[in-house]
């Protein structure tokens, strides 16, 4: 992250105190992700009667929407069960569902990067099964191949800039096509025997770097303004062994001060930030205004859990990254008193997208950027 120093900020001391059990019981890792963008209390059932609350990316959604395609855009690696006891008696909904429409209503997020390639690009048919879009692909071109002729024609009416924008924009697509074909194509068959699904790469880092793309290619062509990215469901226990972390993530992160797991908790904590470096590269490497995608953007990173053996939910591992088009000082580490509300600075954000909302969650006030 050395090289965008200058674009992100750490912010400690924030909390979320509706994470906690407050009389509920274990469950931290379901309230942990229910809680982390909405600032309710997750009411414990494992029934159909799901209660959290709405989340800021639903309420910029709901402001900034209106003017693109998509009003939000939710992405991740697991899919997770919609139904069901996933976490002492919590319903799976929230252990796999950070967006939040209404109180009652998650919004489950698409992990396959051909589904949504295709729903951002190439309308995906509805009801369409896998076999028959595979015979349906097996006689089209690329995407690009269609709207050749309008391309041409619009590359011979703008001026040299908009016309080197459009061919980063091109390349960029078909640069994806091919990355996510060549996923199709390589292990069919993963780790343990299970049928790997059309279009989900093997590897984690190249399925986490097509997501990251793809958000990328949904914010510049203004697709939507509003996205969510989980990088895993609260609670996996997914293998690392890749880079010589055999053991899953949940089983490590009860480390019991152990510094040889703590050790391997680190590698893995690396690892992530690396994605995320790559996301924040992406987006500052697309020129917009007098300015680059992340110079217009907030992009907030962190965890609705600041310790894994510990389970706490306060001291919060938050990073904010972006611009905010001219609005977020960036390039400092903001201490704020302890256990500050995480939902104050949501605040901010929704102010800097001119979403003003008096109250989120469990919030006290807002945190101004300047």
């Amino acid at each position: 992250m050395a090289d965008l120093r200058g674009k992100f900020s750490i912010h400690t001391g924030l909390a979320h105190d509706k994470a906690k059990a407050n009389g509920d019981g274990p469950g931290d890792h379901a309230r942990a992700l229910a809680t982390f963008l909405t600032g309710s209390q997750a009411r414990k059932t494992a029934g159909a009667d799901i209660r959290a609350g709405v989340s800021v990316d639903q309420l910029a959604a709901g402001h900034l929407g209106r003017q693109t395609r998509f009003s939000s855009l939710e992405i991740g690696t697991e899919g997770g069960g919609q139904s069901g006891s996933c976490d002492s008696g919590y319903s799976c909904v929230y252990s796999a569902n950070i967006a939040w429409r209404t109180e009652n209503q998650s919004v489950p997020k698409e992990s396959n990067p051909r589904l949504i390639f295709e729903r951002l690009f190439a309308g995906g048919r509805p009801g369409e099964s896998a076999e028959a879009r595979a015979r349906r692909e097996k006689h089209e071109l690329s995407i690009l191949d269609f709207v050749q002729d309008e391309a041409k024609s619009l590359e011979r009416q703008v001026g040299g800039a908009d016309r080197r924008k459009l061919d980063e924009y091109f390349s960029a697509v078909r640069e994806l096509e091919r990355r996510m074909d060549a996923a199709a194509r390589s292990g069919s068959e993963a780790s343990r025997g299970m049928k790997q699904p059309e279009g989900i790469p093997e590897s984690y880092q190249d399925h986490l770097r097509l997501l990251a793309d793809l958000l990328v290619l949904a914010f510049q062509t203004d697709s939507t303004r509003v996205s969510t990215f989980v990088f895993a469901n609260e609670g996996s226990n997914r293998s690392y062994a890749f880079m010589g972390v055999p053991e899953g993530h949940h089983d490590l992160s009860h480390h019991g001060n152990d510094p040889a797991k703590q050790d391997k908790i680190r590698r893995i904590n690396y690892f992530h930030v690396e994605q995320l470096a790559y996301l924040l590269r992406r987006l500052d490497e697309v020129r917009e205004g007098e300015g680059t995608l992340l110079d217009h953007s907030m992009i907030l990173y962190g965890s609705g859990i600041g310790d894994g053996n510990r389970h706490n939910h306060n001291d919060l591992p938050v990073l904010l990254a972006g611009g905010g088009g001219g609005t977020v000082k960036q390039g400092v580490h903001v201490e704020h008193p302890k256990d500050t509300p995480l939902t104050n600075l949501f605040l901010g954000m929704l102010d800097g997208v001119g979403c003003h909302v008096d109250r989120l969650g469990d919030s006290t006030g807002r945190i101004s950027f300047g």
